[in-house]
């Protein structure tokens, strides 16, 4: 019986080298922070359009991408569902989505600014700036001010 040699060195260090590679080419299009461009788009069950419509997002929608095949993404909400949108209806705009069950609205960044408003779960915002764990947004009316990234997804 034969007994087969293992790898020599310079062969595990090429393939560690490769994983790495592979690693990190595959991980440039993951957890790509989008917006949604027009309101209506649909998410879809399959990266095709005859797949079954989930659901609809409408302009300006926070999605991340965590793949991307042909001119199809594969996306993730804020939720956790998941599903494919085709990638031309996607902008690099950052927004962010209200993910607590209400949020304040402040005038600083900080706990101890007045709050301008309170805004429920579900509303999205325009990223402007960060500041510590705070986060300046801009509502679609306008209205902007600080809110705490913990309350915020993505974060």
């Amino acid at each position: 019986m034969t007994k087969t040699s293992p790898l020599s060195r310079p062969s595990r260090l090429f393939i560690l080298i490769g994983a790495t590679l592979l690693l990190l080419a595959s991980t440039a299009f993951a957890d790509d922070h989008v917006s949604v461009l027009k309101n209506g788009a649909n998410i879809r069950s399959g990266p095709d359009t005859n797949k079954e419509i989930l659901w609809t997002v409408f302009k300006g929608f926070p999605l991340m991408v965590t793949e991307r095949k042909g001119k199809w993404a594969h996306v993730v909400d804020f939720e956790g569902d998941k599903g494919w949108i085709t990638a031309d209806l996607l902008a690099k705009e950052k927004t962010v989505i209200v993910k607590a069950a209400t949020a304040n609205l402040r005038v600083g960044a900080g706990k101890d600014y007045e709050i301008v408003a309170e805004v429920k779960h579900g509303v999205v915002f325009k990223t402007l700036a960060t500041e510590g764990d705070w986060v300046k947004v801009k509502h679609a009316d306008g209205t902007t001010g600080w809110i705490t990234g913990k309350l915020l997804w993505p974060n």
